[in-house]
């Protein structure tokens, strides 16, 4: 089958696109992900994938906008809410796209991490591939993620530290405060 893969980044596509090839699919990579903030990471994002297609030999089909205003106006009312409108509008992007490039079907690498809603995902594919008359093509690619890190290191790719956008970076990176009473000096 012709299968666009929606690439959310180098290390998540990996192990996705080696199986999708086994089982005998014509995999391109669309990367396309106005959640990644902020600037500097989605640029490093977008060249590491741009180093990966060239050592994987994967077409790719590039949308380098950098959306940081459209997707603060989606999330900043709910932020709670982000990852919902995260899947929804990169996997919407991604089946439109197929459907009106003659693909057959259509998957993403967001099915790999270990971190990411899978059963949201894989519902949110099936809707998109019923409304455009495509093929979802699901997998749970988070069997490989020790794979995947292995090969990406190997290959000595970016490794990012957080999920892609600016409140999954503050989680990342904000010290927690300490619970009350685990204070040495009081």
């Amino acid at each position: 089958m012709k299968i666009l893969l929606h690439v959310c980044c180098a290390n998540c596509a990996i192990y996705p696109l080696t199986m999708l090839r086994q089982d005998g699919h014509d995999v391109t990579g669309y990367f396309q992900n106005p959640n990644i903030h902020p600037y500097q990471e989605f640029k490093r994002r977008l060249d590491t994938v741009k180093q990966y297609a060239d050592i994987a030999d994967l077409q790719m089909i590039y949308d380098e906008n950098y959306r940081l205003e459209e997707f603060l106006a989606a999330v900043a009312s709910n932020p709670a809410e982000r990852c919902h409108y995260c899947y929804s509008s990169r996997m919407e992007e991604t089946a439109k796209l197929a459907a009106e490039q003659g693909f057959e079907g259509f998957s993403t690498s967001l099915l790999y991490s270990r971190y990411q809603k899978h059963d949201e995902i894989r519902g949110l594919g099936e809707e998109l591939a019923a409304r455009f008359g495509l093929t979802f093509v699901y997998d749970d690619f988070r069997t490989g993620w020790q794979d995947g890190i292995r090969e990406s290191k190997a290959m000595g790719l970016y490794r990012q530290q957080y999920c892609g956008c600016i409140y999954s970076e503050k989680e990342r990176y904000l010290p927690k405060p300490k619970a009350k009473g685990t204070d040495a000096s009081g």
